[in-house]
């Protein structure tokens, strides 16, 4: 990271309000945010604070009720669902708490549905061996581990090429050795493809890998904290 590198999102006011009948629950309260090129960013905060409704925003999984967001030149408030649609399919790449694998198809498979619908798109057999798991191909889901599973949703996400990489919880049900594996191969494919990637966890230990943490909290940011020095994700323990 440098002072030079560009904005890859920028969020100014951001506000989400959800309604039920009269009940107003305001998630996130004029949140202004910036993500930068080739950068990996930690959203960390408790549960219930906002963390996944701000990054389900910036993936165009959900819309601002107030507030502008852009994607490089392109504003992302106010566009059609095509237009999120499109946006999600061509630039960003998802990573949940939850593996969400077909359980029919092998590890190679479950990549190869997202590259058969990729403009520039790696070798299913290239993602997974970004992520580590060459050597487990042709293995269905019930053959591997949680942070194996997870894996493979990694090496799917990142398969098509995405700018950005935005992960919820990844390690959420992982214990720690596990979910170690799982981060050694998030800071992976941040730092060998460049990748601007923002993770959510509530685990404070994670923030040490970033080289920004984002605290969140009841629905804004509450400080922002630049790590003068990162440490490799094998070097962290919860």
């Amino acid at each position: 990271m440098t002072d030079r590198a560009q904005p890859v999102f920028v969020a100014r006011g951001v506000t989400k309000v959800y309604r039920s009948g009269e009940v107003e629950v305001h998630a996130l309260r004029g949140v202004d945010a910036t993500l930068y090129e080739g950068e990996l960013a930690v959203i960390l905060g408790p549960s219930g604070g906002g963390k996944s409704t701000l990054l389900n925003i910036l993936g165009g999984l959900d819309s601002p009720t107030a507030g502008h967001v852009r994607f490089r030149d392109h504003q992302l408030s106010g566009a059609t669902e095509r237009e999120l649609t499109r946006f999600r399919r061509d630039h960003v790449g998802f990573v949940f708490q939850f593996y969400n694998l077909i359980p029919s198809l092998t590890a190679r498979e479950n990549v190869a549905l997202v590259t058969e619908i990729s403009a520039d798109p790696m070798a299913p057999e290239e993602a997974l061996a970004m992520v580590d798991l060459d050597h487990r191909l042709d293995h269905f889901p019930a053959q591997l581990s949680g942070g194996e599973q997870q894996r493979v949703a990694i090496a799917r996400a990142i398969a098509k090429r995405p700018e950005v990489l935005l992960c919820d919880e990844p390690t959420g049900a992982l214990d720690s050795k596990t979910g170690i594996k799982v981060l050694e191969a998030l800071t992976a494919v941040n730092e060998q493809l460049g990748t601007t990637t923002a993770i959510i966890t509530h685990n404070v230990e994670i923030r040490r890998i970033a080289h920004r943490v984002l605290h969140v909290a009841d629905g804004v940011i509450a400080r922002l904290e630049v790590n003068p020095t990162r440490v490799k994700a094998s070097e962290i323990s919860w």
